[in-house]
């Protein structure tokens, strides 16, 4: 095989399932994709992908070439920098996706450090609130924070998310500083309530209780669908909010949110580093991973 264009280019289609999509992932044309596929098939003697009007699919013989090809790219890619300064020096595109909140208030404002010592390397960011397909959509990682449901996926854990309690000063001037969970009820306060799909049951105020945690639906005035908002409805004072510690303590510092009931804060958030694929994972990969769970240290509960 003349280089290693081939198998990348068909990965990408692979795990994608689209020439278009792969072909604009890439930065090349849909056509050149499409060819350089066609007659990589041509040598290794075999249809690799099904074409359809509507999506691509591997064959058998595609997937065990695929799984043979994903091996090879991973190794050739640390064949690569096996010689960099320090062996940790990065290289090319890494396409990442994590929690929109997460992103603006810890991992972006600590990436020129990491950027400035790395100058080859090419992060991808993607930041939102929904759970995207890894393979489908091409990403080389993601930071889930929360219960990973897909078992097919494997997720390191880095730690677990400390999560606080918090209101406006307006808010408590309003309806008073609650001192247990009593008070939630009898002050009259009332949430920020949040659901990532409108329709579900939102989640009530949590607390510990015991060996366990408990929740309390208390009432509010407004429900949103997404993290950022969730928390600039706390600062504007209307009712309550528990978030992370990362995204809320900087409001809290400058005196634009106040911490309440610190000693019943909601259960911390499982914080995961997952990939598609275990094995012969790139050293961009790992060294982002170490990178992250250096950041996010301080963030951590030590249970």
């Amino acid at each position: 095989m003349k280089n290693l264009e081939a198998l990348i280019i068909f990965a990408r289609v692979a795990e994608m399932k689209s020439f278009t999509q792969a072909a604009e992932s890439l930065g090349i044309q849909k056509g050149r994709a499409s060819m350089v596929v066609r007659e990589l098939e041509h040598d290794v003697g075999a249809t690799l992908l099904h074409r359809t009007t509507r999506t691509v699919q591997l064959t058998e013989d595609g997937r065990i070439f695929y799984s043979r090809a994903r091996d090879l790219l991973a190794e050739a890619d640390e064949l690569q920098s096996m010689f960099s300064p320090g062996g940790m020096s990065l290289r090319g595109r890494l396409r990442v996706d994590m929690p929109a909140i997460l992103a603006q208030s810890v991992i972006i404002p600590a990436l020129p450090q990491l950027l400035d010592a790395h100058p080859e390397f090419e992060l991808e960011l993607s930041s939102t609130d929904r759970r995207v397909d890894l393979v489908l959509e091409g990403f080389d990682c993601v930071i889930r924070l929360g219960p990973i449901v897909d078992e097919t996926l494997i997720a390191r854990p880095l730690g677990k998310l400390r999560m606080i309690n918090a209101a406006s000063p307006g808010y408590l001037k309003r309806f008073g500083m609650p001192q247990t969970i009593d008070d939630l009820l009898n002050q009259g306060h009332r949430m920020v309530h949040y659901m990532r799909n409108f329709g579900t049951k939102p989640d009530g105020w949590e607390y510990p209780s015991g060996d366990g945690y408990n929740s309390l639906m208390l009432p509010g005035t407004m429900t949103v669908n997404s993290v950022p908002a969730y928390h600039e409805a706390g600062l504007a004072g209307l009712g309550l909010i528990q978030g992370g510690y990362s995204a809320l303590v900087p409001h809290i510092k400058c005196g634009t949110l106040v911490e309440v009931l610190p000693n019943l804060r909601p259960k911390p958030l499982n914080a995961s580093f997952v990939v598609a694929h275990r094995r012969n994972l790139s050293q961009r990969v790992r060294a982002f991973m170490n990178w992250i769970e250096e950041v996010l240290k301080p963030y951590f509960d030590n249970v």
